[in-house]
């Protein structure tokens, strides 16, 4: 439209995969943006600054056809992916922090919850028939509106963190007003007397960067773990699976113009499996969903992967094919989907957990593009054994979280925090907390 001739044809990939590549990009600015947002703003303000991208980034999308601009659709998946950057650290952290310790889980697992349903709607409003035909797609894109102003409406009637206001700007009357406002009539002299313990276990300590994360002892197994199991979630598969499905089911005789409807059925699947997973965090553990959802990824990816090579000798092998991506789907939104996102808010106090997430949101955001980045030429060069690093990355995962995760379902943050002093130093109790000079253990001889 604009010279009168069509790009050449090595163009047209390259701005589709930047269009498609510059939301984990956006993310991944996102996240680093999200650890200081949450220090200086709050929790809560935090989510609702965030929804300014959100806007921008509609708008962008909305006129964008109109326009003739291809480099508006650029610039609007930079801004969704910095807030959706900003929103998947901040959001797990104000519910962690909010919720009491015997729901902690479960209420911050409902982030993945929305996750799900937002990839099921994204699945249907995607539809031929409905928003993804020709005409209708810039609505399509800038349905991302919706839930930010339904936030923008909502998020403003509900109290802020009730740790950040008591160990990070010091309010005990703003404290104990949105314990109040969360908690209702039930007593609540056992919770302030924890978060007062909390509250002296952080005195005279100020926020951490992420990089000194790495180099404090007394943070070994959490940043070992935070690293592991974030860096196995990325690539343990799933994303991978998603992207595979369309061909299985191709293969399994679906007629093309049914693919979309049976691809709605992955995303039903990682839904149901988050609303399962919730339900019975507080019930299993952590580890035990973690552990469990690996190595019901492992079985089943192995039979996957059988299923591919023997699918030209037996005619129902693709049918099995097909089962298997179900059951992979489901098996990852049962334990690793859910419960990895909670890991930074129960193994980090309050004086690091928004470096943890930082860590954790960029580390996921870089994965993401380097597995999407690479899966084609994955895919190219093994044929049908092309999930046979993700299952080794799965029996990794699993393997792990055996032997080096501590089981937090249940405990208070003070009661995590000495449990994982321990385990960074056998045998030496963690002593009373003295006010004086922070002792910086990278220059002990």
């Amino acid at each position: 439209m604009r010279t009168g001739w069509p790009l050449p044809d090595q163009l047209v990939p390259l701005l589709w995969s930047l269009i498609v590549s510059l939301y984990p990009v956006g993310g991944l600015l996102g996240a680093l943006l999200a650890g200081p947002m949450a220090i200086t703003l709050g929790r809560k303000k935090s989510l609702l600054v965030n929804n300014i991208f959100v806007v921008a980034a509609a708008t962008l999308f909305g006129f964008s056809r109109r326009a003739g601009s291809f480099e508006m659709i650029m610039l609007g998946r930079l801004l969704v992916g910095v807030s959706a950057g900003v929103s998947m650290n901040v959001q797990p952290m104000y519910l962690g922090e909010s919720a009491p310790k015997e729901l902690r889980g479960a209420v911050a697992m409902t982030s993945a919850i929305f996750t799900a349903l937002g990839i099921v709607m994204g699945q249907v409003v995607g539809l031929r028939e409905l928003l993804g035909g020709p005409q209708a797609w810039p609505l399509l894109l800038a349905s991302c509106l919706v839930p930010g102003v339904l936030q923008l409406a909502s998020l403003p009637l509900l109290p802020e963190s009730p740790r950040y206001l008591l160990i990070d700007c010091g309010d005990s009357e703003a404290c104990l007003a949105a314990l109040q406002r969360l908690r209702g009539p039930a007593d609540l002299a056992e919770e302030l007397a924890e978060l007062e313990r909390e509250r002296a276990a952080c005195q005279g300590r100020r926020a951490r960067r992420p990089w000194e994360l790495f180099r404090d002892r007394a943070l070994r197994r959490q940043v070992a773990s935070l690293v592991v199991l974030g860096g196995v979630m990325e690539l343990c598969g799933n994303d991978a699976v998603y992207a595979y499905a369309s061909a299985v089911f191709s293969q399994a005789r679906i007629p093309p113009e049914k693919v979309q409807y049976a691809s709605i059925g992955t995303g039903g699947c990682e839904l149901l499996a988050a609303l399962l997973s919730c339900v019975v965090v507080e019930r299993v553990g952590r580890r035990m969903l973690l552990m469990g959802g690996y190595g019901l990824m492992t079985c089943w990816g192995s039979v996957f992967t059988a299923a591919l090579c023997l699918q030209s000798s037996l005619p129902w092998m693709p049918y099995l094919a097909m089962s298997c991506v179900f059951a992979f789907i489901l098996s990852f939104g049962i334990g690793p989907a859910g419960v990895t996102g909670i890991l930074a808010t129960e193994l980090f106090d309050q004086m690091t957990r928004p470096a943890a997430y930082m860590v954790c949101g960029a580390l996921m955001w870089t994965m993401l593009f380097l597995v999407g980045l690479g899966f084609p030429f994955i895919m190219e060069g093994l044929s049908h054994f092309l999930y046979v690093p993700f299952l080794c990355v799965c029996v990794c995962g699993a393997v792990y979280t055996g032997f080096f995760l501590p089981e937090t379902r249940g405990k208070s943050f003070v009661d995590i925090s000495e449990e994982l002093h321990r385990l960074n130093f056998p045998g030496v109790e963690p002593g009373p907390h003295v006010d004086g000079p922070e002792v910086i253990r990278s220059t002990e001889l």
